[in-house]
């Protein structure tokens, strides 16, 4: 997995398209001025690219991508899933709260062989230090959810990477390395956040297939008849160490999608490897 620095001549490039960007709106306000027409606007929940430049300008995939996020035309996105097509995907369990079912789902992982990757909390970490080793001991994977918990956008970025820094900190004597995945604390960020966390090292990691066991109406079926349709290559599936139906739901979606040909692994095998971009909709890709 690379983490992309943007590079001087990625900057000069960029410098290049906003001066081509500014004179393409004042070109339209100018020309347009009577026309009544009002220009394309991309729609959706997430912000649409639409740089196009010819021959060398567009650069490699990378230099693209770097170009459209400097021109505020494409936002800084968290990976959310993964484009593969080797039936790959990914479990994974946050904690921040209580420990009472997490022998249990080590219990499951172990009984169906499988590997995951838990995104813990430094209290968790301070309170627990036994079940994480244990967590780690069993060769699944720990990626950092910060160390209190908090609305990551709301702080600056020294606070930022102060949590990423402490947590770490906390969970290094236990197992013997640090963490180079992040998930943000209640799935809240902006481009900030994973501009400020990306600089630190870390890569950072959404879902894109919620159980939301968190919520204690939701019985186990439902969150199964949730979970299973949307399974596909690369997804990476959201759950929590304290989920309420945890224990009713994760045997039965586990072993389904084992039986579809799914296989599990932790979100570093994953994730692909050499230099990728993440689309608009979160899937991290190959550059092309």
């Amino acid at each position: 997995m690379k983490i992309m620095v943007i590079s001087k001549k990625t900057l000069i490039w960029a410098a290049t398209v906003l001066l081509v960007i500014v004179a393409a709106i004042a070109f339209a306000v100018f020309s347009g001025r009577d026309s009544g027409a009002e220009p394309d606007r991309p729609t959706g929940g997430k912000p649409q690219s639409s740089l196009n430049l010819p021959g060398s300008a567009a650069g490699s995939g990378v230099e693209q991508y770097e170009l459209e996020v400097l021109a505020g035309l494409m936002k800084e996105l968290p990976v959310y899933s993964v484009s593969r097509s080797d039936k790959r995907i990914a479990l994974t369990i946050d904690a921040a709260w209580e420990d009472d079912k997490t022998d249990f789902i080590l219990d499951t992982l172990k009984e169906y062989d499988i590997k995951a990757t838990f995104f813990l909390c430094g209290f968790w970490v301070n309170d627990y230090p036994d079940k994480v080793k244990a967590i780690s001991d069993a060769g699944h994977e720990i990626g950092n959810h910060s160390l209190t918990h908090p609305h990551m956008s709301k702080l600056s970025p020294e606070q930022m990477k102060s949590e990423l820094s402490q947590f770490d900190n906390l969970l290094e004597p236990i197992i013997g390395r640090r963490t180079k995945l992040f998930r943000a604390p209640y799935g809240e960020y902006d481009d900030r956040v994973i501009k400020t966390v990306r600089e630190a090292g870390y890569e950072v990691i959404q879902w894109n297939i919620d159980t939301v066991d968190w919520k204690p109406e939701r019985s186990a079926q439902t969150i199964l008849d949730t979970v299973l349709p949307k399974l596909s290559d690369g997804s990476i599936i959201l759950c929590h160490n304290n989920g309420y139906k945890i224990e009713q739901y994760l045997p039965t979606l586990i072993e389904s999608a084992l039986a579809q040909g799914y296989s599990f692994v932790t979100v570093s095998d994953l994730l692909l490897d050499g230099e990728t971009i993440i689309d608009v909709n979160g899937v991290q890709k190959p550059a092309q």
